[in-house]
């Protein structure tokens, strides 16, 4: 196992590696100037003032450099911590993400506990319940949250719950003025729709593949024998089936780790969130080189390491599948 985890991270390197080129290349060819929008920003009007904020601002962030150079610097400052400036927001990008890494870590960590929680009994039951009204309503579930936009379930919630009902607010993040258990309570309303909205969109998918995964296991030989040894329908379910349908649910499991550190850009923004999804939008809205590079860079990294830990998870779960 230490042979092979050890073999997988340095077969990884080059693929990060690959992946950084691409990112720092897309990057660069993104259509705008950023230095132009700092121009803008800055309100200077006489030309010779823009011509030397221009070379100064070029200076500043090495876009006098020719690419390969821009590039080896970048991804040296990168290995050494230093993921740059941030022109949005003008301080360091480690600095600018780390509260909004935190707001979307915190809104996953619900959505991930919820989601997952409710498909695998909701799909286990709608599996062994094939065809019943309870199973009929969780596909027709299926089917409406794989089917309509995430920003139409949040703007539906905000109309329910904040405008009509006048039970939660409309989004935004708590106030910085509440204090002790008022500051909590305050954190626990305004997450209710963001998580509602996400665990919908997410219950959708996951659902159909807890229930297709056990309809598969509960098909086959060896349930028929247990069922036919008399084991009750709990003990078939929960310690035959569950345990031998855990490889496909491992990949939804496994999966999510992702979502906890991207975000969601489409939700985010519309509860005003301050997030990673939000973040990166504004820095794509104002070409933030360093913020755009070092924040995909980032989210391919920990997609790669997602799909390592699936790896190791399968040969865990299953002792059928050899790690070689």
């Amino acid at each position: 196992m230490i042979k092979y985890i050890i073999r997988r991270i340095l077969s990884l390197i080059p693929v990060v590696f690959a992946i950084s080129i691409l990112i720092f290349g897309i990057t660069k060819i993104m259509p705008g100037d950023p230095i132009e929008t700092k121009i803008i920003q800055s309100k200077v009007t006489r030309v010779e003032e823009k011509t030397r904020l221009r070379q100064e601002l070029t200076a500043a962030y090495g876009l006098d450099k020719p690419l390969p150079i821009q590039y080896i610097k970048w991804i040296t400052r990168v290995a050494k911590g230093d993921l740059g400036t941030s022109t949005t927001y003008n301080k360091s990008v480690v600095s600018a993400i780390k509260t909004p890494l935190q707001n979307t870590i915190i809104l996953n960590v619900f959505v991930v506990f919820f989601s997952l929680t409710i498909s695998i009994f909701a799909g286990i039951k709608s599996a062994v319940k094939r065809g019943s009204l309870y199973d009929q309503f969780w596909q027709v579930f299926s089917l409406i949250g794989t089917s309509v936009p995430s920003f139409f379930i949040s703007l539906l919630l905000i109309y329910v719950f904040a405008l009509k009902l006048k039970l939660l607010p409309t989004g935004s993040m708590p106030s910085a003025s509440l204090k002790g258990s008022a500051y909590l309570i305050d954190w626990a309303r305004r997450l209710i729709l963001p998580v509602t909205t996400l665990t919908i969109m997410s219950l959708a998918g996951t659902i159909r593949y807890v229930r297709s995964a056990m309809l598969d296991v509960l098909s086959q030989d060896f349930i028929r024998t247990a069922r036919a040894k008399g084991l009750s329908q709990k003990v078939i379910v929960y310690s035959h089936a569950f345990r031998n349908a855990l490889i496909p649910v491992v990949t939804i499991v496994i999966g999510s780790i992702g979502s906890l550190f991207a975000g969601s850009v489409i939700t985010e923004t519309v509860f005003s969130w301050n997030g990673m999804g939000r973040v990166l939008v504004e820095a794509l809205s104002s070409l933030d080189y360093d913020m755009i590079t070092s924040l995909n860079l980032f989210f391919s990294i920990v997609y790669v390491m997602t799909n390592l830990i699936t790896d190791i998870a399968y040969a865990l779960v299953d002792p059928r599948v050899k790690l070689k």
